[in-house]
């Protein structure tokens, strides 16, 4: 049995999912509402002592860290592999995911809370507010978390935070242009494609299409809606979202817009 500790709108748990989906493997759901502080639980601190999500408990066993549990449930579930068959394809597809664990899973969560959940964190209480803060483990982590819950998207950690994902966006550009109607693990879907997939679209969900359209970016809008039409999307992925979350994201969005050109430009330019 498989137990899956997540939270809907997560990009870890997003990119678990979809494996799970292309798969075809069923799972025991568990919410952990981490807008409210639940992955800071006691009891949840057991099974993940780093405070996140996503966490799989396979018949008792217990993994944690997403890019781990993808090449886990890739090798326990060999069928349909999502990795290439040759070791230096198998290299290629973890560097993917080797860039997001590295630069821009910590740069999306910053980007992410200074315009979407901002808002709903600031109207708790400040005890509150203050207590999930404290129960980051990293103080580095803490302080950036602080910092755009505070100012958001004037924070200065917003800016270095969409400019990482925006380099994430031109070398998937460059890549995939190298590959037409191919995908980032290689000839077919795989674990690099549903790893990198969340990260994408949360800058469409914060309201930041334009950084993955056509004009801007081509290859890499053509990929992403493949990977949307993609049957495991609408199970891993669109059935999770609760209604009007994706329109309170990109109304946060918006407010934000000007400031996200300034960096484009300046990426561009640069």
């Amino acid at each position: 049995m498989l137990e899956l500790y997540h939270f809907p709108f997560s990009t870890c748990s997003q990119k678990v999912r979809l494996v799970l989906a292309e798969k075809g493997i069923d799972f025991v759901s568990r919410e952990v509402d981490i807008l409210s502080g639940a992955q800071h639980d006691p009891e949840y601190v057991k099974l993940n002592p780093g405070h996140v999500v996503p966490t799989l408990v396979h018949d008792g066993r217990v993994l944690v860290e997403s890019t781990l549990i993808n090449q886990y449930l890739d090798e326990a579930f060999p069928e349909p592999p999502l990795l290439p068959r040759d070791a230096f394809g198998r290299h290629q597809a973890r560097l993917w995911t080797k860039r997001l664990d590295d630069k821009v899973h910590g740069a999306t969560a910053l980007v992410t809370f200074s315009v979407g959940p901002r808002n709903i964190v600031l109207q708790q209480p400040a005890e509150q507010r203050e207590a999930h803060l404290a129960a980051i483990p990293d103080p580095v982590e803490r302080a950036a978390r602080r910092s755009v819950i505070e100012h958001g998207a004037e924070a200065p950690e917003f800016a270095e935070g969409l400019r990482k994902m925006i380099v994430l966006l031109d070398q998937m550009e460059a890549a995939l242009r190298e590959r037409p109607q191919g995908w980032l693990t290689g000839p077919a879907y795989g674990l690099a494609d549903a790893a990198v997939l969340p990260y994408v679209l949360r800058l469409d969900h914060l309201g930041f299409a334009a950084l993955v359209s056509a004009p801007a970016r081509p290859a890499v809008a053509e990929w992403y809606a493949r990977s949307c039409a993609r049957t495991s999307f609408a199970t891993a992925v669109a059935a999770w979202i609760p209604p009007g979350v994706v329109d309170f994201m990109r109304a946060g969005g918006d407010a934000a817009w000007p400031t996200v050109e300034k960096v484009a430009a300046g990426l561009a330019a640069g």
